[in-house]
């Protein structure tokens, strides 16, 4: 495998960082382990974490992966795609903070809520560009930090350990089959045939395991993985639009203002900007309307 890193920001209790992979197969690599907590947040492409034998979760632009300091795991790369992805890594003092004592309190992943997909996107370019300084790259990493941990909390399951094996087993099989092909036509019944499930069934463990609809996963799928072309500025709207899997233009943009808050027009006048002040009045709006 390829693989590239570099550090974009250093500070006391965090560290942004950006990875690339480029996989020459899917097969797993070899046991890693890392010398600091990490959060993981894919910005194009997919990955898989593996953490126990027959256990896996699937990375991709609409989640967040935690990695813990000092335990072992193993990442492949679903169809060899590979994948982008900007880290947060974090030592033990902040950790004491962001973290319960033992870490039951956070899972292995979760899914982003579309502020924090933004955020990381945003936050990404401008240090790409140096056009962030210090300060605000510390206030937005950790803004992000703690809003990927919050989505990672584990709730307070209480079914039996075999049955929430399977169940994720069924969710997770779904998820890596919309990641390497987001824009194809899904249906319930092709994807009750991934996870192996009647489309009933699928609806439910979906939504009580995911925290939504399966339908508005695929959508957010499809969402978040137009940030990084749209924040280039080289492509055509219409054309990230049809490749993303949606009818027409007008389609792609009445759901992404819904998803985002804002249009992709206006997303590109915001990174283009000196300051991100207009994002965060964006951001205060969509929580008001939310609440």
């Amino acid at each position: 495998m390829d693989a590239t890193r570099a550090t974009l920001f250093e500070g006391d209790n965090l560290q942004i960082g950006q990875f690339e992979a480029r996989p020459v197969s899917d097969a797993c690599g070899d046991v890693e382990w890392q010398g600091s907590n990490v959060v993981v947040l894919p910005v194009s492409g997919v990955f898989s974490k593996h953490d126990a034998p027959g256990r896996h979760v699937i990375g991709t632009p609409s989640h967040a992966v935690f990695v813990a300091a000092d335990t072992p795991y193993r990442i492949s790369f679903p169809g060899a795609v590979g994948d982008r992805a900007l880290t947060l890594r974090f030592g033990h003092a902040l950790a004491a903070d962001q973290l319960d004592s033992n870490s039951e309190g956070i899972a292995s992943h979760g899914l982003l809520p579309p502020g924090a997909m933004l955020l990381r996107n945003l936050l990404w370019k401008r240090l790409e560009s140096a056009e962030a300084d210090e300060f605000e790259a510390e206030a937005l990493g950790l803004d992000l930090l703690d809003i990927s941990l919050r989505s990672m909390r584990t709730g307070g399951m209480t079914e039996q350990r075999s049955a929430q094996v399977r169940r994720m087993r069924a969710v997770e099989r779904v998820k890596e089959a919309v990641s390497l092909a987001p824009a194809d036509g899904w249906n319930l019944a092709k994807l009750a045939k991934v996870a192996h499930l009647s489309p009933f069934h699928l609806c439910h463990v979906f939504r009580h395991m995911v925290g939504t609809s399966i339908y508005d996963y695929v959508l957010q799928e499809r969402l978040a993985r137009t940030l990084d072309v749209i924040l280039d500025g080289g492509h055509d709207l219409t054309a990230i639009a049809l490749d993303a899997g949606f009818a027409s233009h007008s389609h792609f943009t009445a759901r992404f203002r819904r998803f985002f808050g804002c249009t992709p027009t206006a997303l590109r006048r915001v990174a283009t900007t000196e300051h991100i002040a207009e994002f965060r009045k964006i951001m205060t709006a969509r929580r008001r309307h939310l609440a």
